[in-house]
């Protein structure tokens, strides 16, 4: 398993009239652990488009448990639990600054050749960085 966190701060746009982050905004903070993740790990959302493959989103879950506040420091926790194949699953779990899981979801991306916009495989580098990392035995 290979983890990941960010930090994200809410900001007002983010909340509605009581301060409250607007539930639709979470998934957005599952892309962006997930893009600095990738990005850690590989390269950029921007490289991967220019070497012909996207990613788009297959399907999305979430779970609520607290609300997120105006100006709250959040950590995004993104975790792969799987090398993936043609398919990958991604799982976020959002925190508080008090550390309490206030948001948790799963995203699944597919690897699509830019070009043909038919599935593929995972690029052979990727799943290389992923197996070297010695977490998924």
């Amino acid at each position: 398993m290979l983890t990941f966190d960010s930090k994200y701060r809410v900001c007002y746009g983010d909340t509605d009239k009581m301060g409250v982050m607007y539930y639709g905004n979470y998934p957005r903070l599952y892309e962006i652990g997930r893009t600095e993740m990738i990005r850690k790990i590989w390269k950029s959302y921007r490289e991967v488009e220019e070497s012909g493959i996207i990613l788009p989103v297959r399907s999305l879950n979430a779970q609520y448990h607290k609300p997120a506040v105006y100006d709250e420091i959040l950590t995004i926790r993104t975790i792969i639990k799987e090398i993936p194949m043609v398919k990958f699953r991604m799982i976020s779990k959002i925190y508080n600054e008090r550390g309490e899981l206030i948001n948790e979801g799963d995203v699944v991306l597919g690897f699509i050749d830019a070009a043909t916009g038919r599935a593929r495989r995972a690029p052979d580098e990727f799943r290389l960085i992923l197996e070297e990392t010695k977490l998924f035995e």
